[in-house]
Order: C-alpha cells, then sequence, then structure tokens
C-alpha cells in the first residue's frame, strides 16, 4: 500500500482528467491560421503534395492537409499551425480554414440527427475499419483507450463485432480491396447508426486521392456524421469531436 502511495506521489495521475480542457505539446500540429500577409500564392500552393491549399483567398482544407507543415516552413508569416486539437466536425466545408478567420472548428448542432443524442449519449460502442490504412490513426484510436486518455469513462468503446456496434470508425483511404468489406460491415450494424470518417485518407483519400486502386462510392451512399482530421489524427481530436457529437441537447 506505501509503495503504491510512493508511486502516485511521484508519477501523479496517470490519466488526463479533463479531456475537454486537456493541452497537447507545442510540437504539436492543430488548427492552422492563416494572415493576411502577401505572398506568391501559386508557390505556396505548389508546395502543398495533396492540393490542399487554395488561393484567393488562401485556404487550408484539412480534410486534404496532411499535415507535414511545409507551407508553414516555407512561409512562416503566412501560415502558422496552432496546437488547437479541436478541429473534427460533422459539417465538410468546417474543414476549409480561410484567410484572416481565426475560428475555432465546431460542429453544426442543426445537422446532427436526433436519435444520436437521443440512444447514444450514454453509451457509444464502435466498429472500426481499416479500409486500406497505414496503420498510423489505427493506432491513434488504440491509444484513445488506453490509461491516459480512458475513452471508456465516458461509455465510448470499440467493440469486436459490428452486430454489437452502434456505428462504424473508418480509416484508410477505402480501397477496392476493401470497398464490399466495408459496406458488410456497415450493414452488420443495427439502425440508427452512425459513420465517422478518421484521417484525411478516410475524409478526401490524402495522398491517394485519384487512384485508381481505390472505390470511395460507399461515402456518396451514406451520409457522414463526424470528419476527424488528422495525419494521423490525435486521440483528444477524436474524442472530443465524439463527445459533442453526442452529448445531449435541448
Amino acid at each position: 500500500m506505501l509503495d503504491n502511495l510512493k508511486i502516485l506521489w511521484h508519477q501523479g495521475k496517470q490519466y488526463i482528467p479533463d479531456i475537454t480542457n486537456a493541452k497537447v505539446h507545442g510540437l504539436f500540429r492543430g488548427r492552422p491560421v492563416i494572415s493576411t500577409e502577401k505572398v506568391n500564392e501559386a508557390e505556396l500552393m505548389e508546395i502543398c503534395p495533396t492540393h490542399a491549399i487554395s488561393s484567393n483567398p488562401v485556404c487550408i482544407d484539412l480534410g486534404k492537409c496532411t499535415f507535414c507543415g511545409e507551407c508553414a516552413f516555407a512561409f512562416p508569416g503566412k501560415i502558422k499551425f496552432t496546437t488547437d486539437h479541436k478541429i473534427a466536425t460533422n459539417d465538410r466545408n468546417r474543414l476549409i480554414i480561410r484567410e484572416a478567420h481565426d475560428e475555432p472548428v465546431e460542429l453544426d448542432p442543426l445537422l446532427i440527427r436526433r436519435e444520436i443524442h437521443q440512444y447514444f449519449s450514454g453509451s457509444l460502442k464502435l466498429r472500426q475499419v481499416s479500409a486500406g490504412g497505414d496503420n498510423s490513426c489505427e493506432l491513434e484510436l488504440n491509444a484513445c483507450g488506453n490509461v491516459n486518455f480512458d475513452m471508456g469513462r465516458f461509455g465510448i468503446e470499440f467493440v469486436a463485432s459490428p452486430r454489437h456496434a452502434d456505428g462504424i470508425v473508418i480509416t484508410g483511404p477505402i480501397t477496392e480491396n476493401m470497398a464490399q468489406p466495408l459496406q458488410i460491415c456497415y450493414d452488420a450494424i443495427p439502425d440508427p447508426k452512425i459513420i465517422i470518417l478518421t484521417g484525411t485518407d478516410a475524409i478526401s483519400g490524402g495522398i491517394f486521392e485519384g487512384s485508381p486502386a481505390l472505390n470511395r462510392s460507399f461515402l456518396t451512399d451514406h451520409q457522414i456524421d463526424l470528419y476527424v482530421p488528422g495525419n494521423p489524427i490525435h486521440p483528444l481530436t477524436f474524442i472530443n469531436g465524439v463527445l459533442e457529437l453526442i452529448k445531449k441537447r435541448k
């Protein structure tokens, strides 16, 4: 008993007490801020490997952004990545960060289906499908349940069977070989159910966008309830996004 108290005294709590107000390390790249500084926009756009940057005005699409930071390195006065990890949303257009608009990324309450907070606010079981992912986002999703983030304390857990799930979490760009298994898994989840796209590859295809090896028709046939950008995602981004999605509203 005394040894356990000594460990607690030296190490403190192993979990993050307040997930919603937690801070991340300064090296983390979260929501970018774009200033009004005049730059060569053609050069700026050319830097981005996924064409996430557009011009007139300069915008960055977080659904395409790999968060490599090359744009901020080349144009430090124009683009700066903050440590704001709350960048999940249910509106695809809200992932587009615009010049001179230093505003947080939020969910649109009007787009949240009523049954989501009606049925899932106290407990949410999710089935994760790696649809051609590189295992980076998958590792971060696994970290959501460790002692640091402890997603299970909010009633949010990953389950092995889609028949026990309330929704599906998709990682990866959705390859041709995974398109049918993804649909089969989704069909096995009982209604009502939700769809969460996790990571740049899942949201836009990332660096594989336009590849003939992909089959993203699943996304055009179903409504997406939450977009969680990142390459890979941060556990805090995922957890806070899901909590905001399922919380009870009047």
